[in-house]
């Protein structure tokens, strides 16, 4: 980790000789298979963002909303299957009520693990997810147990095309991004969450291709993970977590070396 300073700003830049869970997700892609799930889980998250959005059906007035259809238009999601979610959001259409949930726990080796559900029955959701943990070698915690370990951020990715790294970090200053984080398939640029719309078309509008963006959780620390057969047991968690129905999104604080993920085949 470094940092730099540009007038009176710094910004901390991690070096990517590791890979997180969220850029380990990115580099798997979707597998066509797993199409029709992740449609259910974009259209939840569609529903979701218009209840947390006050009801506001209006993409240009809900930043959340306006977050989820470019999600669902990324992964060539239907028109007529997002406006649907939509009408359901907005009453126009019966439908189970979901709420939010975040479960926290402990995977093997002392990892952090948050939860980010969506579902109409939290009884059954509940216990799926302990049922995970159990048998991932982990232990789901109450509420509290982990978050403090993480922080509630905005995330743009940007290609790098060509960019060295001291052009991108510039350019992130301007935008009013916090930190920079370098991997092997662009910049990771952290903003506040509430400033994530913002930076992201400031980033856009200089240039930067823009190849993702989230709100997520970012930890504070990570646990390094250097042996092959502990990172196949944590990775083997956070695939059947994601793989539920009800879950939208699995954030941890692990962190395993390149050579040791090249040694695994990651589904």
């Amino acid at each position: 980790m470094s940092r730099s300073k540009i007038g009176d700003r710094i910004l901390v830049k991690y070096m990517s000789g590791h890979s997180k869970w969220s850029t380990i997700k990115r580099q798997k892609g979707v597998n066509d298979q797993r199409r029709g799930q992740l449609f259910t889980k974009l259209a939840k998250a569609i529903t979701i963002a218009v209840k947390a959005g006050g009801g506001i059906t209006d993409p240009e007035d809900n930043f959340r909303l306006r977050l989820a259809i470019e999600k669902a238009r990324e992964a060539n999601m239907p028109k007529e299957n997002v406006e649907r979610a939509i009408d359901r959001a907005g009453g126009k259409l019966s439908g189970s009520e979901l709420e939010t949930i975040l479960y926290e726990g402990y995977g093997p080796f002392g990892i952090a693990i948050i939860v980010e559900v969506a579902t109409d029955n939290k009884k059954r959701t509940a216990q799926e997810i302990k049922r995970v943990f159990d048998r991932g070698g982990g232990d789901l915690g109450t509420s509290g147990s982990v978050s403090y370990l993480f922080e509630r951020k905005g995330l743009v990715v940007v290609s790098k095309n060509g960019l060295s790294e001291d052009q991108v970090l510039e350019k992130a200053l301007e935008a009013g991004a916090e930190d920079l984080e370098e991997t092997e398939d662009g910049f990771e640029i952290y903003t506040e969450d509430r400033q994530l719309h913002q930076v992201k078309e400031k980033l856009k509008s200089a240039g930067l291709k823009i190849t993702d963006s989230e709100l997520t959780f970012r930890p504070k620390s990570v646990v390094s993970v250097s042996e092959k057969e502990k990172a196949e047991k944590i990775l083997k968690l956070m695939e059947a977590l994601e793989n539920l129905d009800d879950v939208q999104k699995v954030f941890a604080n692990f962190d395993i070396p390149k050579q040791v993920l090249g040694e695994i085949k990651v589904d």
